[in-house]
């Protein structure tokens, strides 16, 4: 998921010497990377196109052959809510075997053409996507504020992360090869990278375009043609990204978006003409998706859950620890897979580092996500906002002391009364046995732990099923180096956390996932290996 660059600035009161390191900030870094002008500069409040509770989706959302597609069944359709505001913002029409079927046929009529084009020419057209990406920056957005309910900056750099990922795959695309071996005899072998088939993208509803991006990125510039389902709680924006694809130039059927739970799922995995499934979510489901696949032998990418530790040594830069332990748990909401949410404090600067992550923690502004000022928006869903909360009730009776927060929180403007807002919650006096320590809330919720020394603290950090992201601060880089290397997590970060560039793999180990999203090697698991022996003399029989 993207988990930036630089958001940590925008989470911390920290004055701007403060940020600041060696002379140029990460920050900095970030603002001048651009090559080309801003297409769409950034709107403010007072001009902005769309406002919290003003948005009524009735344009069909389900897309394939080109165009946004309505359901024919008589199917029930579930209810969308607007995060910010409690308010229905669509009703989603669920796709059933026969639409899943028209979308999955869509791409197999596409494949063909687009895997016979060069890289080169595919290219050109993810390009012309990434450029209309970057054109309707904020529209997008602001269309993700609508509907997820993080805020508007942290929707910004998951827009941003999508064009990126986009333009490095497209990049990518024209050096896909294989390999020549020379053999004795003058014959000699070969290796052809090529694309799967119709690929299969399920995405979660915490990175809603972003996700799409990440998948649909690698499938595409390794030529094979893609169907997205979209999380029925977060369908509003993979749509929008089916469109761009096809106003760039890609060929009919290409990318296709159906919607719909469970059942549309399980069509989608199971469907004979479907070669690969990516799924983000949550480890049970990712097991039913393996175990659907497993029926046809088809590779599957799996990116699910996590329960990480994030170690701060008593020599680290205090006032970076605290701004990584921030990021590690309250991007989003918290609602990150990737979240640090076990911080492991050494104990001689646990008080000094509880203190300073509460004092920052309280003067986070929660509210209308649209709103420029805002850090913190609402929650996905009310379900999830009371699953959370329980959590955080849960701990209190498991001995656990609330510092601050993990109380619901109702905003001053009375539209955004029924929002689903919690203020973020620091627990201390946690051990490891305890409910919020054990499993993933995937909430504002931060649990602070104490540790005596580097032996103790790496036992305890990978006592767990899971192992997606780990991070340790201090300076001293020797320890640095030999903590992540014990560390069984497959994203790992030294002094700073959540930072996720596209051109890094991003995936886990254990019952965190298999296979990875991003970086060079996601080119492995969209594309297949073939062989060819080639003979220049004659045939050596045995018979």
């Amino acid at each position: 998921m993207l988990y930036y660059y630089v958001f940590f600035s925008l989470l911390t009161v920290a004055s701007e010497s403060r940020i600041k390191r060696d002379g140029v900030s990460m920050l900095r870094r970030l603002l001048d990377f651009p090559s080309r002008p801003k297409v769409a500069p950034t709107l403010s409040a007072a001009v902005r196109r769309l406002s919290s509770g003003s948005v009524d989706i009735t344009d069909p959302l389900n897309f394939w052959a080109g165009r946004r597609r309505t359901s024919r069944g008589s199917r029930e359709r579930e209810t969308v809510y607007e995060p910010a505001t409690g308010r229905v913002l669509c009703h989603l029409e669920p796709c059933g075997r026969e639409e899943v079927d028209q979308a999955v046929k869509a791409a197999k009529s596409a494949f063909d053409p687009w895997s016979k084009m060069s890289g080169m020419e595919r290219a050109r057209i993810m390009i012309e996507a990434a450029h209309l990406i970057e054109s309707r920056r904020e529209e997008i957005a602001e269309m993700e504020v609508v509907n997820n309910g993080k805020s508007i900056t942290e929707a910004r750099l998951d827009v941003d992360s999508a064009r990126l990922c986009i333009e490095y795959y497209a990049g990518l695309a024209s050096t896909l090869a294989g390999q020549h071996v020379q053999l004795p005899g003058g014959s000699f072998a070969y290796t052809r990278r090529e694309p799967l088939g119709v690929c299969v993208g399920i995405g979660a509803w915490n990175y809603p375009f972003q996700i799409v991006a990440w998948k649909s990125a690698p499938a595409l510039a390794c030529g094979n043609s893609m169907v997205f389902k979209p999380s029925p709680v977060t369908p509003v924006t993979a749509v929008l990204l089916a469109e761009i694809y096809a106003k760039a130039g890609a060929p009919e059927g290409l990318f296709n978006v159906v919607q719909g739970g469970q059942e549309t799922g399980s069509l989608l995995c199971q469907h004979p003409d479907v070669n690969k499934v990516s799924f983000t979510g949550s480890v049970p489901t990712g097991q039913k998706i393996m175990e659907m696949a497993s029926k046809g032998i088809k590779p599957v990418t799996l990116e699910l859950g996590g329960k990480s530790p994030l170690i701060i040594f008593k020599d680290s830069d205090l006032e970076n620890a605290v701004r990584g332990a921030l990021m590690a748990n309250f991007l989003s909401q918290g609602q990150v897979c990737s979240n640090g949410t076990r911080v492991y404090v050494q104990k001689d600067v646990l008080a000094e580092f509880v203190e300073e992550v509460v004092k920052r923690t309280q003067a986070i502004e929660i509210g209308d996500p649209l709103l420029e000022s805002t850090r913190m928006g609402a929650l996905v869903s009310r379900p999830h906002l009371d699953k959370v909360l329980s959590f955080v009730e849960q701990a209190k009776k498991e001995g656990a002391t609330v510092l601050c927060g993990g109380e619901r929180f109702v905003p001053s403007d009375p539209k955004l009364k029924s929002g689903y807002y919690m203020t973020p919650c620091v627990l201390s006096d946690c051990t490891d046995d305890m409910t919020c320590v054990r499993d993933e809330i995937f909430g504002p919720v931060m649990s602070v732990l104490s540790f005596e020394t580097e032996q103790e603290v790496l036992q305890r950090a990978n006592n767990t099923t899971l192992g997606l992201a780990a991070g340790v601060f201090t300076r001293d880089v020797t320890r640095a180096h030999r903590v992540v290397e014990q560390l069984k997590a497959g994203s790992c970060f030294i002094n700073n956390y959540n930072i996720t560039p596209v051109e890094v793999p991003f995936g886990g180990y254990k019952m965190s996932g298999i296979g990875r999203e991003n970086g060079q090697v996601t080119v492995e698991f969209y594309s297949q290996l073939k062989t060819v022996f080639v003979e220049m003399g004659d045939v050596d029989s045995l018979f």
